[in-house]
């Protein structure tokens, strides 16, 4: 058998291939991203919030609960099957979005939906960070997540052009089945499992066994713990932006193909900022880079209540995307550099549990204060919430110093405060 490396030089044939195919999966959500609240608006006359929002809470419970037993089967199940099996229930869905007479045909879709994503966002992710190994966790993550969002951001844009030119249903779902049938032929017949990168990995490691999983990876353990609940109020304010951007954009007389572009900038500053970003987290303190992350969102979502104009919008759908993409790799390189690789892929299936449960939470949540205070109530919360698990991460994580500079530092070095030092990077 060939001897089995880890690296993203050595294994970048199928890193390439798992960053195309976290496109397809990021472009079956960009089906939704622009035009599902206005369908709900326009076509099945529903005005309530909640009820609106109930396609994100139905989709973020699903997705939560796949990730928790994608992550618990990874090492029982191939990685390869899991994401193939994802992918078979990716089919079915635009065919339903296209079709559908009643609402709740809407929110079976997005229950085939919610387990077409965890299989395949959480298959790719523990995919990614076997082969690459310890070296560039953060920079595999922030191509992985690039490529997820870009299509995302794209998708959300051409799905709102296609509305504006031809009518909300049924031609902007017709590139949901290209995306479903793509993805699926590729991972069945090209993807290779890589569960032999992981047992390498699994030989040379120093790290403990986690205990238990499920109670350390929630809040027990404070790096771990930290990085969930930033994760769940990253994904709930994110499950608030995209149920009631688009509403609260047409409330201010925005066309269709307005509110699809604003609601692409989001996603796309998102995805290309996790270049970057990626890149970051493998050099910089990541308590530092998940602090300014949550609270730049913060201050985004409340400075929304102050905007009148499409370039107020375009500039804090930016700034809310450059403090998404600052979390986003950070999230999931912290999880992973922080377990035993044998617990790795159970721990990020915890932490993406948790993550995209914050959309159901957030749907509900926003739905009601809503319904009951008005849009502008709901954003302040989720502002005001975002910036409280800011503190929470500054406050209770800490940062491997040996490893890692401190933003702080790099800046005064950079700035020639204290020329001279020297830092040690992984």
């Amino acid at each position: 058998m060939k001897k089995v490396q880890l690296g993203l030089r050595e294994n970048w044939k199928q890193f390439t291939l798992l960053v195309i195919i976290n496109a397809f999966v990021g472009g079956m959500i960009g089906l939704e991203r622009s035009i599902l609240p206005r369908i709900a608006e326009v076509e099945f006359h529903i005005a309530a919030k909640t009820a609106i929002l109930s396609f994100i809470i139905v989709f973020g419970i699903v997705k939560a609960f796949t990730n928790y037993f994608t992550g618990a089967l990874a090492n029982k199940v191939s990685r390869k099957k899991l994401l193939t099996i994802g992918w078979l229930f990716a089919i079915p869905v635009p065919f339903i979005l296209m079709s559908a007479d009643s609402w709740n045909w809407i929110v079976a879709a997005n229950i085939l939906l919610g387990i077409n994503q965890g299989l395949t966002w959480s298959s790719t992710v523990v995919m990614k960070i076997d082969l690459v190994g310890e070296r560039q966790r953060g920079f595999a993550m922030g191509l992985n997540e690039f490529a997820g969002y870009l299509a995302l951001a794209f998708v959300a844009f051409l799905t709102g052009w296609i509305a504006s030119e031809y009518g909300l249903r049924p031609y902007p779902f017709y590139i949901g089945v290209a995306l479903s049938l793509l993805g699926f032929f590729s991972s069945w017949l090209f993807v290779k499992d890589t569960k032999h990168h992981m047992a390498t990995e699994t030989t040379t490691s120093k790290l403990p066994k986690l205990k238990n999983i499920f109670w350390q990876t929630t809040w027990k353990n404070k790096i771990l713990g930290s990085v969930t609940q930033a994760g769940l109020i990253n994904n709930l304010n994110d499950g608030m932006v995209w149920g009631l951007f688009p509403i609260l954009l047409a409330s201010k007389g925005f066309a269709i193909g307005q509110i699809g572009i604003v609601t692409a900038i989001y996603p796309a500053v998102w995805a290309i900022g996790q270049l970057f970003t990626g890149k970051m987290a493998d050099y910089f303190c990541k308590k530092d880079l998940l602090f300014l992350g949550m609270l730049l969102q913060g201050l985004a979502l409340i400075a929304l209540l102050f905007a009148d104009t499409m370039t107020h919008f375009i500039i804090l759908s930016s700034l809310l995307g450059w403090g998404t993409a600052l979390v986003y790799p950070a999230f999931l390189a912290t999880v992973a550099e922080n377990t035993h690789p044998s617990d790795r892929a159970n721990s990020l299936g915890v932490f993406r549990f948790w993550r995209d449960m914050g959309y159901a939470i957030g749907a509900i949540l926003t739905g009601v204060i809503a319904d009951t205070l008005g849009i502008n109530s709901s954003i302040l919360i989720i502002g005001l919430l975002t910036i409280f698990s800011a503190t929470v991460i500054f406050y209770r994580m800490k940062c491997n110093d040996n490893n890692f500079i401190k933003i702080t530092d790099w800046v005064k070095n950079k700035f020639s405060l204290h020329p001279g030092i020297k830092y040690k990077n992984t």
